[in-house]
């Protein structure tokens, strides 16, 4: 299938800024594997088959077991996710749906026991990013 629309051509500045807000997670002191773990599960939401691939691929490059990318779309029925993976899988659901499940003050205390306030920002550019390339993906490819 033929791209309808090559974002990034049409949007060039657009595109390289998305990227360098992506590559700025290199930096970032958050684990790869839960950076992964967190684009694979905004992709299924979403329902973006090429960044489902893509993301399944890096996850498997880091070493991320079969099990935990096949379990991904049932963790809160999985006992095999850490605390940090959990609350960070909830944050990214919260997020991608956060007209109808916005951060409650709960959840934020709880991200804020398990977070650095640095990781917790470094979370939502990440979340925003996966949503990003899904949507242009989803909606032009």
């Amino acid at each position: 299938m033929n791209r309808r629309i090559s974002y990034k051509k049409m949007a060039p500045a657009a595109f390289e800024a998305l990227l360098k807000s992506e590559e700025s997670m290199k930096d970032s002191p958050l684990e790869p594997k839960l950076l992964e773990l967190i684009k694979i599960r905004v992709s299924q939401i979403n329902g973006c088959a090429f960044c489902l691939n893509m993301h399944t691929k890096d996850a498997r490059g880091l070493g991320e077991s079969e099990e935990r990318i096949y379990l991904l779309n049932a963790w809160r029925d999985s006992k095999i996710y850490s605390d940090r993976e959990r609350a960070g899988l909830e944050f990214a659901e919260s997020l991608t749906h956060i007209s109808a499940h916005p951060v409650s003050d709960e959840h934020f205390v709880r991200m804020k026991a398990l977070f650095s306030d640095k990781e917790i920002v470094d979370l939502v550019f990440a979340i925003n990013n996966i949503n990003s390339w899904n949507r242009l993906n989803i909606t032009l490819s």
